[in-house]
């Protein structure tokens, strides 16, 4: 059979790609969405996609878990965020990262579940936050705030795809920010480095001393004004093994982890949170992130402020809790997801 599948894709991904797109046309529909993109003279071209939704069903949210839609939509109320670009792609990793989250979030059985996966997590703060919890997190509510990092704007900036705030064995108030990957091949990569105007790119191949040292060399710092870097300096401790790098080592694949590491640091600067860490969560069978998230860690020195793991482990903390609910949950999830027992 053939599908009107995108180019590159990595095997993992062609794998998944298909079986969404089945799983699209027998419960969804079989009527192909359109993706748009402008060409180099700026003018949208359109593409029929088999992996995208038509426009006409998306209005209902087929994508996301019917029981959690009601919140999710509340959710939206009280704290707005942006809908992907391709949320309306079946492999769209907000919409898996909502599916896997809410669930679990909004179910009785949240403190036992989430306990397993974070030993010190004792309960759900649920007077914080929406429900204890906000998607697409980040320390502002308005386009008119720029946040700790002073990164944020309408079209960009740093935030978790969800956080979870939470009191610890301890008693005190706690944040876990979350990275949620499907099949994305990278993570992203420095916006500084690869925009245009850019005319010191050679800047970037000093060392983390040296960039530490003359922040000013550094795009995001000289003429964005953006906090990465004195955050980074603040937090050194951290980022240990990064003064063996000859070059920048957040201009690739770990861009994105130390902005979202840094994203937690302020937050404890300021106080509201006593301990604020940081995690990845994938597809067990994408492992093309792995090289990245191993080099993290190294470069951390595996510390506890950074962790990752798949989607799987979740999805196993709650399948044993023995609940009905949760375990319809978890075989629709798994089966949409190409996640195996």
């Amino acid at each position: 059979m053939h599908y009107k599948l995108p180019s590159g894709l990595n095997d993992f991904q062609r794998e998944l790609y298909i079986h969404l797109i089945e799983w699209k046309w027998k419960y969804i529909s079989r009527e192909t969405g359109i993706y748009r993109k402008k060409d180099k003279n700026g003018i949208v071209k359109e593409y029929e996609k088999d992996a995208i939704l038509p426009e006409a069903v998306r209005d209902s949210y087929p994508l996301i878990f019917p029981a959690v839609l009601d919140d999710l939509k509340a959710h939206k109320v009280l704290f707005d965020f942006k809908l992907h670009d391709h949320f309306h792609h079946m492999a769209s990793s907000q919409a898996a990262n909502i599916n896997l989250f809410l669930p679990i979030l909004l179910h009785s059985n949240v403190n036992s579940i989430l306990r397993k996966l974070k030993p010190d997590f004792k309960r759900l703060a649920t007077e914080m936050l929406y429900k204890g919890f906000r998607i697409e997190y980040w320390d502002g509510n308005s386009i008119m705030e720029r946040g700790l990092l002073g990164d944020h704007s309408k079209d960009a900036g740093t935030d978790s795809d969800i956080a979870i705030a939470y009191y610890n064995n301890h008693n005190e108030l706690c944040l876990w920010l979350i990275e949620h990957k499907l099949t994305e091949k990278e993570f992203t990569t420095c916006g500084g480095y690869r925009t245009r105007f850019n005319n010191h790119k050679e800047s970037c191949n000093n060392s983390f001393t040296t960039i530490l040292a003359k922040k000013e060399l550094c795009h995001y710092h000289r003429v964005n004004k953006y906090q990465y870097w004195n955050l980074t300096d603040a937090n050194k401790d951290l980022f240990i093994h990064a003064e063996a790098e000859t070059h920048c080592p957040f201009r690739d694949g770990m861009n994105q982890l130390w902005r979202n590491q840094l994203l937690g640091l302020g937050l404890m600067q300021q106080g509201k949170y006593k301990h604020v860490v940081f995690s990845v969560v994938k597809h067990p069978d994408n492992h093309a992130l792995d090289t990245v998230l191993n080099d993290y860690q190294k470069l951390t020195n595996k510390d506890p402020r950074f962790s990752w793991f798949s989607s799987s482990k979740i999805i196993q903390a709650a399948e044993n809790v023995n609940n009905k609910t949760l375990e319809g949950w978890a075989g629709w999830y798994r089966k949409l997801y190409m996640i195996k027992l």
